[in-house]
């Protein structure tokens, strides 16, 4: 079993410190819990060099989390959640909705499975971004999504009316995710996920074959991706007829229309530059995930030169 390298905190006063404490070591994942909030790591290095810079200031334990233990937990607590036009909700909490709710002419059902990919939708800083999103015009739009997690902000551009989305991000379980979210997502068949930083987009693919996701990680045996799509069909989510095999991003423009970036405040300003030098002329950046106290610092680094 896949186990993720994590510390528990407790006696956290104010999350906030916490997050800027932790930012320097890359975490990939930060959870609030009754008792202490717990921080995830891409590795136990990670882990534990932010464990021993923390030990003089917080409460801290290292520990590694089973995979399952984190899809129990995320099966209990989340909720379905409301962004405007977009509801963003777990495979089985999906099936839970009312159909008037699904087929309401304006609503944008989105399946995000839970995952350790940061991002289902249910964070702040992600909900603001899918409110951003609705405030552009998207049609016709190539959009970008930086640090993609679990896929939903690029999954939402593209439900939003964009002609093509691409999702990045260096964590190679994230970007299994965010694939496997296509498959619970049926109306979605142009955005595609790549793994590394920004010098992997845009990528010259012809196809992607379609992947399987039956038995899928974290998932209860009792619920199938594969089967939880083929309810939300039934249950009025709009589809494609044919192939299964999804169509990648035909890119011929190194340049996107709409960028989102939901990072940390010291990832914004590293990736200032390479982030506008994506984003074209007149284009739309939308940055998200930076501290308060992170603002003036992040403007300065995305002002024209």
């Amino acid at each position: 079993m896949k186990q993720y390298p994590a510390i528990n905190v407790g006696h956290v006063a104010d999350p906030d410190v916490l997050a800027a404490a932790v930012d320097g070591f890359s975490p990939t994942a930060i959870e609030s819990r009754e008792s202490d909030i717990r921080v995830f790591f891409s590795t136990p290095e990670d882990r534990d060099t932010a464990c021993a810079a923390l030990a003089a200031s917080f409460d801290v334990t290292a520990l590694d989390v089973p995979d399952e233990d984190w899809a129990r937990r995320s099966q209990e607590g989340l909720e379905p959640i409301t962004v405007g036009r977009i509801i963003v909700a777990t495979p089985w909490a999906a099936l839970r909705l009312q159909p008037s709710a699904i087929r309401e002419p304006s609503a944008i059902l989105i399946v995000i499975a839970p995952s350790m990919g940061f991002g289902t939708g249910h964070h702040a800083t992600t909900r603001l971004c899918l409110a951003a999103l609705q405030a552009i015009d998207l049609t016709d739009q190539v959009v970008l999504d930086v640090g993609t997690g679990s896929g939903v902000l690029a999954i939402a551009a593209e439900r939003l009316g964009a002609r093509r989305a691409s999702g990045i991000d260096n964590d190679k379980d994230a970007i299994q995710s965010a694939r496997e979210n296509l498959d619970v997502n049926p109306a979605v068949r142009r955005v595609t996920f790549a793994l590394g930083d920004l010098t992997a987009w845009p990528e010259q693919r012809g196809r992607i074959a379609p992947h399987e996701t039956d038995g899928a990680r974290g998932f209860p045996p009792s619920l199938k991706l594969r089967r939880t799509a083929e309810a939300l069909a039934e249950a009025g989510q709009p589809s494609e007829t044919g192939s299964p095999e999804r169509l990648a991003l035909q890119t011929h423009s190194a340049q996107a229309d709409v960028a989102t970036a939901n990072l940390t405040g010291a990832l914004l300003v590293r990736s200032a530059r390479a982030l506008l030098a994506k984003v074209r002329t007149g284009g739309t950046l939308i940055l998200s995930g930076l501290l308060a106290d992170e603002r003036d610092e992040v403007c300065r680094a995305f002002a024209p030169a």
